[in-house]
């Protein structure tokens, strides 16, 4: 079935559906003298071969993968606030989701890794106190030892001067 409009017609009836405003569907259809399901069906048409922007549209705030989220925070870095809300309903997303991406990765900034030069000074320095917690358990072993024997002695010669 050959189709009665030609492209350049569709095109035209799709971009001023598109910029419509608050005009509704039915109303842009019935101003070019089309069926209204017929419009709807080149809109969806035109949606569905666009993949990228009908992805976006449709995905969730918490469907959006990490490097995702980075991606639209370093999109939105600098805008204003009204930049932010446009780009946000382009992609589905509320401004707050933003701010939530936003305080997640500032809470997971780690610091960064210790060199292999500190953490041998590390590993030294606890080896060092290691061996003085075990040479001072050692000394306290023996001095507990000897007020042992001390105790014992006095308590011996205490039965002989008896």
């Amino acid at each position: 079935m050959a189709s009665r409009h030609t492209e350049a017609f569709i095109e035209q009836a799709l971009v001023k559906v598109f910029s419509r405003g608050d005009q509704s569907v039915t109303a842009v259809a019935e101003e070019l003298n089309l069926s209204h399901h017929t419009l709807r069906y080149w809109m969806k048409k035109k949606t569905e071969s666009m993949p990228a922007a009908g992805k976006l549209a449709e995905k969730r705030a918490q469907d959006w993968t990490p490097e995702e989220q980075l991606s639209a925070l370093q999109e939105t870095h600098g805008m204003s606030a009204e930049d932010v809300q446009a780009w946000c309903r382009t992609r589905g997303l509320f401004a707050h989701n933003l701010d939530n991406w936003r305080t997640a990765f500032c809470a997971n900034v780690k610091e960064p890794a210790p060199s292999a030069r500190e953490v041998r000074a590390l590993k030294d320095e606890l080896a060092k106190l290691k061996r003085e917690m075990g040479r001072k358990d050692k000394a306290l072993a023996e001095a507990a030892a000897l007020l042992v024997l001390q105790k014992k002695f006095r308590a011996l010669w205490e039965d002989e001067d008896k």
